[in-house]
């Protein structure tokens, strides 16, 4: 995989075995930044969480547009050790933490401009993270058309089968 695009663009990225992670596609990454771009302007100043981090490349393009800060989750040891990797090699350090995304939010609920969600598609854990993660745009990759509980979907893309959705919290 690539940087598709900002400071570290055309940088080679380590994928993880395919039994452990789903890498995004470039063309969903480039929509996701270009959308969040369209929505929020510049990046400067704001913070990016990556809730199951699988190569961290979400992360890495997040730094690469601008996001001042990076913080990524995840559970698997060995992806762990990948994000590591990427972030080595970008003479990056990387601020992951690695363990059950739902576990860290539950204790730590610190404020986000973008949370990012791709969990295994299957798990059923979307609305559990929505409910409990603190931000002011939250992107859920997905592969069937879902509901979100208490979010308002401010766009959503469908690359062949693969939706991505931009959500704000409803308010009042």
């Amino acid at each position: 995989m690539i940087i598709t695009a900002g400071e570290y663009k055309g940088r080679k990225v380590c994928v993880p075995d395919e039994n452990i992670t789903r890498p995004t596609l470039s063309k969903v990454r480039m929509g996701v930044f270009n959308t969040l771009y369209s929505i929020m302007g510049d990046f400067s100043g704001k913070s990016f969480l990556d809730t199951f981090g699988g190569s961290g490349i979400m992360g890495l393009e997040a730094l690469s547009r601008g996001f001042d800060s990076v913080l990524v989750f995840e559970k698997n040891k060995k992806a762990a050790e990948v994000i590591k990797k990427n972030y080595s090699m970008l003479g990056i350090e990387p601020n992951l933490y690695l363990g059950d995304s739902l576990k860290i939010l539950a204790k730590n609920n610190d404020f986000f401009d973008v949370v990012y969600i791709d969990p295994p598609y299957k798990s059923g854990i979307y609305q559990e993270v929505l409910d409990i993660i603190n931000c002011n745009i939250a992107v859920a990759e997905h592969s069937e058309n879902l509901e979100f509980e208490g979010y308002k979907i401010l766009k959503q893309k469908n690359y062949g089968g693969k939706f991505v959705s931009f959500l704000k919290k409803n308010c009042g």
